[in-house]
């Protein structure tokens, strides 16, 4: 079962440094966070662009369900996007029969989990995908012709600032890090 709560940190890592930052980190982000929140970003500038970036967000559902707390897949993927309040009820329902239809039949979709944020700088709907397979392959699944028509349905019904209001920002997992 995924984490119920889940926080992401984004770190502006300088280049070469990631693995010598995710080394320094440990698995153990959160005690240091809850320890010491303010001084994160600067017990690890010498790694650092810029300041920290953290979001928590609630976990929903799983449209593709892992037994983990977060997929140990090579890549994961995250997806959001800021629905309008009084449409959230509306959204959930149609992104069942529309987005969650398409991961659920897509191979190389191996996880994707929905979260809401609690606290965060960009609220909204953070869905978490894990695949492994090479991210061109991956990204062909949000690229077909269905996939384009849904994305422009949820612009124009059910996101802030239309469907320009989509990002997504793929991670590679570090390999000492991966399972």
């Amino acid at each position: 079962m995924p984490s119920q709560t889940l926080l992401i940190s984004r770190y502006f890592v300088k280049s070469g440094q990631a693995d010598a930052l995710a080394t320094k980190l440990g698995d153990n982000e959160l005690t240091a966070l809850t320890a010491t929140t303010m001084s994160i970003a600067q017990k690890f500038s010498e790694y650092l662009v810029g300041d920290v970036r953290r979001e928590l967000l609630d976990f929903i559902e799983a449209p593709k369900d892992i037994a983990t707390l977060l997929p140990t897949t090579p890549y994961i993927q995250l997806r959001h996007v800021e629905v309008k309040p009084e449409a959230m009820d509306e959204y959930r329902q149609w992104r069942e029969e529309t987005i969650f239809d398409v991961v659920r039949n897509a191979d190389d979709v191996q996880a994707f989990l929905a979260y809401h944020s609690v606290i965060s700088g960009q609220p909204g709907v953070m869905f978490v995908s894990g695949f492994s397979a090479n991210p061109e392959s991956y990204n062909a699944v949000f690229a077909s012709d269905r996939y384009l028509e849904i994305v422009q349905q949820a612009g124009d019904q059910y996101i802030t600032g239309g469907s320009e209001g989509l990002y997504t920002k793929t991670y590679r997992a570090l390999p000492h890090l991966a399972a």
